[in-house]
C-alpha cells in the first residue's frame, strides 16, 4: 500500500468514524498525539466548568450546606451508579470511593469473610503489583493465616483448588492487554467454591463488561484511565447484591448504616454503602462525574469496535519496523484477547518512548522492556496510528533515542 493511497484510506475511516465528535470535547494539543489514555485519560473539557462551579458556588457559597443542597454525600452511591452502566452491574451494587489499593484490600477481606475456612489468595505472578501487594500485606497482618500465592498466568484454573478463598485477577493486563474471559474463569473458581474479585482498571469504558452476566463476585477499578476522571480520581468497588452482608474490615464512618447519629459501635449500612470507608473527596468525585457521563454518552458497541480497529492498523503498520528495527509484538492479534492497547518489547523500549516525546508522541513504558501505546476511541484517530508510526520509525533511523539523557531513568515511566 502506497503512502498516499493510506492517507486516503485513513482520512475517509476519520470521515466516516461516528465516535469523531468526541475528540473536540477533550482538551488537546494540536500536533500531539496522545497515546497514553491507558494510563491517564485526556482532560475533558466540560471538567474545568465542573470543578469551578462546585468550587465556587457549592464550596464557595453553599459551604457546608452543600453535602445536602449539592448532594456531596449521595456523589459515591450516584456516581457508582453510573459507572455500572458502563460495566454490567445493578444499581445499588456500586460505590465510588477511596483508591484502587484500598478498594482491593476491602474487596479481598470481604471475600476473606465470607470463605473463613478457606487460607489461600490467589492470582497470576504478572498481576499489576499494587494487587499482589494488597495481597501480601494481607498475608502478613494475618500473621501467616492467610496466604497470598502467585502462579504462572497460564496455571490459574488449574491452582483452584478448596483451599482457595478468593481468586484476585485482572481482566485486561497491564503490560500485554491481554483479555481474560471473566465469565469462565468466573465458573471456573466457584466450582471449587472460591470467589473473585476482579481489577478492571483497563476494562472499564474500554471493553465491554457484564460484571452480572459473569455472575462475577467483587470488582475494582480505578477512574482515572479510561473513565477519564483526573490524576488519582477515585477508584470504585462492586459487590453483587448477594454479597452485601460480607464484614467489611475498614469499618469507617461513612459505611456507617447511621453516620451521623455518631454512635459509638459500628454498624454497617445494609448495602453497597458499606463498602465506603472516609469522608467522600467531593472534587475528586465531582471530576469522575464528568468524564463518566461523556463515556455514557458514546455507544460502547462502537467503542470496542473502533478501539480493535486502531489496534489492527497499528500491528499492520509495525510489522516493518519489527523486521527492521527489532520490535516485538506482545499483545494477541486475535480480537476476543485483545483489550484496548498495543504492546512490543525492545530493548531500548525506555529510551524510544522518550525519544518520541521529541516527536510530539506520548506513550508509556513498563519495565523490563514495553512500549505501550493506549488506544482511546473518543479521541484518537486512524490517521494518529499513521503518523505515530512513522514518527517512531524517525526516532529508530536517527538513533534519536540514545541521546544521553534518555538513557537516564526517571522516577516516574
Amino acid at each position: 500500500m502506497t503512502d498516499t493511497l493510506l492517507a486516503t484510506d485513513v482520512s475517509a475511516l476519520d470521515a466516516a468514524d461516528p465516535l469523531a465528535a468526541f475528540r473536540d470535547r477533550f482538551h488537546l494539543r494540536e500536533g500531539l498525539i496522545y497515546l497514553d489514555g491507558n494510563s491517564l485519560g485526556a482532560l475533558p473539557k466540560a471538567t474545568g466548568d465542573r470543578l469551578t462551579e462546585v468550587i465556587g458556588s457549592e464550596w464557595g457559597e453553599g459551604l457546608i450546606t452543600s453535602w445536602l443542597g449539592a448532594e456531596w454525600s449521595t456523589a459515591p452511591r450516584r456516581i457508582g451508579d453510573k459507572i455500572g452502566r458502563l460495566i454490567g452491574a445493578n444499581p445499588g451494587e456500586i460505590v465510588a470511593t477511596d483508591s484502587t489499593s484500598v478498594n482491593i484490600f476491602k474487596a479481598l477481606t470481604a471475600a476473606l469473610s465470607l470463605r473463613r475456612e478457606r487460607t489461600l489468595i490467589l492470582s497470576e505472578a504478572t498481576n499489576f503489583p499494587t494487587d499482589v501487594y494488597m495481597m501480601q500485606g494481607i498475608e502478613a497482618f494475618s500473621g501467616g493465616r492467610v496466604k497470598a500465592v502467585t502462579v504462572a498466568p497460564d496455571a490459574i484454573v488449574d491452582a483452584l483448588t478448596e483451599d482457595v478463598a478468593v481468586l484476585l485477577l485482572t481482566q485486561v493486563h497491564y503490560k500485554s492487554g491481554r483479555v481474560r474471559d471473566m465469565a469462565a474463569i468466573t465458573q471456573a473458581a466457584h466450582e471449587v467454591g472460591a470467589l473473585v474479585v476482579w481489577d478492571l482498571s483497563h476494562s472499564a469504558g474500554a471493553i465491554p463488561v457484564d460484571l452480572n452476566g459473569a455472575n462475577a463476585d467483587f470488582a475494582i477499578g480505578c477512574g482515572y484511565k479510561f473513565l477519564n476522571g483526573g490524576p488519582g480520581a477515585p477508584a470504585y468497588l462492586f459487590a453483587a447484591a448477594r454479597h452485601h452482608a460480607a464484614t467489611p474490615v475498614l469499618s469507617g464512618w461513612f459505611g456507617h448504616a447511621r453516620p451521623f447519629e455518631f454512635e459509638e459501635d459500628y454498624d454497617p449500612a445494609a448495602g453497597i454503602e458499606r463498602f465506603q470507608c472516609g469522608t467522600p473527596p467531593v472534587l475528586g468525585l465531582s471530576a469522575l462525574e464528568v468524564g463518566v457521563d461523556l463515556m455514557l454518552e458514546a455507544d460502547m458497541a462502537e467503542i470496542r469496535r473502533k478501539s480493535l480497529a486502531l489496534g489492527d492498523l497499528f500491528i499492520e503498520l509495525m510489522r516493518p519496523l519489527c523486521d527492521t528495527y527489532g520490535f516485538e509484538l506482545v499483545s494477541a492479534q486475535g480480537h476476543a484477547e485483545r483489550g484496548s492497547q498495543v504492546g512490543y518489547a525492545h530493548r531500548q523500549g525506555y529510551q524510544i518512548v522518550q525519544a518520541l516525546k521529541e516527536f510530539d508522541v506520548i506513550a508509556d513504558f513498563r519495565a523490563p522492556d514495553i512500549l505501550r501505546f493506549g488506544l482511546t476511541p473518543l479521541y484518537l484517530r486512524y490517521r494518529d496510528i499513521v503518523e505515530t508510526v512513522e514518527r517512531l520509525e524517525k526516532v529508530c533511523a536517527t538513533r534519536a533515542w540514545d541521546k544521553p539523557q534518555y538513557h537516564l531513568r526517571a522516577a516516574v515511566t
